[in-house]
């Protein structure tokens, strides 16, 4: 039996997928939160947390974005072009973002308000836009031939726009869990009493989602719910509900590893990404194009492949580096000048 260089493709964008959610998550969480935090110190000790490494966070995106390009064309096509305002709406958030990362720290105490608020619109564009398009693409996409049918509106419904909503609450919670970890009193404290209701909220929304989605798409609702699927499925809710549990429990706890609120959320993103994974495999293009169908020649995936077992190494090995180096409490008045 040969190798599936479909499937090794299909994984390795899961993983790209899956890293730019955590990694950029909760530093666009935090842009979300900061209309939360008035302290102006506390807002630098917010920025400064992640100062050292957000920019690298995005390798991962155009990893994903590109591995998607060259491994399955057909499927890069349709979204790109389905998909073409929220995309392109995301793309100047995460622009708009990143200047005025940048140019807070520079501008004059007259300006730093107006970056502030680029700071937060951006995040909350960039973060509402990947939503849409995560529910977009569970929704799946009209196809003629090879190519998409539909309107370049036929994104705005209202699941997808109630996605964009969702992915806003969970970077938040990711964020908020982070700056636990990351910060102490009294922005400490802040967090601890923010995380609570925003898990509220998430568990909320994904509650929803898991009743709408199945309802609205028979095909998902044979997945979850046909036998003996469900007997291999049911632990994915059943952890969602452990580690919200766990999670609520760490938060109050002044005992608690200040880690472990970041480490569960880190857990329920990655449960929900998979809820959402086993819901539309093996579709690419729900409801009717394959990974296999969408697949670039397996000469071109074999020679992408090459690159991308040297690349990725290295782009994990940075990352933990960075990761490493700048561990620890961020003080205030240390960080990003």
């Amino acid at each position: 039996m040969g190798v599936d260089l479909s499937v090794i493709w299909f994984v390795i964008i899961v993983f790209a997928t899956l890293m730019y959610i955590v990694m950029d998550g909760f530093d666009l969480g935090i842009g979300i939160l900061f209309p939360f935090v008035r302290d102006a110190q506390d807002r630098d000790v917010m920025v400064n947390s992640v100062a050292p490494v957000w920019d690298g966070n995005e390798t991962w995106l155009v990893l994903g974005g590109a591995a998607l390009f060259g491994a399955f064309p057909l499927a890069y096509a349709v979204i790109i072009d389905a998909l073409t305002i929220p995309l392109t709406v995301m793309l100047l958030g995460l622009i708009f973002r990143g200047v005025a990362f940048e140019f807070r720290f520079k501008a004059t105490p007259a300006h730093r308000p107006f970056w502030d608020k680029a700071f937060i619109g951006g995040s909350i564009v960039a973060t509402f836009c990947q939503g849409v398009v995560v529910g977009a693409v569970i929704s799946g996409f009209p196809v003629s031939g090879r190519a998409f049918s539909g309107s370049q509106l036929d994104w705005i419904t209202p699941f997808n726009l109630f996605c964009g909503v969702g992915l806003i609450v969970a970077y938040a919670l990711l964020g908020a869990s982070w700056l636990v970890m990351k910060s102490e009193d009294p922005l400490l404290k802040v967090m601890r009493k923010i995380v609570k209701p925003l898990l509220m909220v998430m568990l909320l929304i994904i509650a929803v989602i898991s009743l709408w989605t199945p309802l609205a798409h028979p095909q998902i609702a044979s997945r979850w719910f046909s036998l003996p699927n469900l007997y291999f499925l049911l632990p994915v809710p059943l952890l969602v509900v452990l580690c919200s549990i766990w999670l609520w429990k760490a938060v109050g706890s002044e005992q608690s590893w200040h880690s472990t609120p970041f480490l569960l959320t880190l857990a329920l993103i990655f449960l929900g990404f998979s809820g959402l994974g086993i819901s539309i495999w093996p579709y690419l293009i729900p409801p009717s194009i394959t990974l296999w169908q969408a697949a670039a020649p397996p000469q071109s995936q074999g020679f992408m492949l090459v690159g991308a077992l040297f690349i990725i190494p290295i782009i994990l090995v940075y990352t933990f580096w960075s990761y490493y180096v700048f561990r620890g409490k961020v003080q205030h008045g240390e960080g990003y000048h």
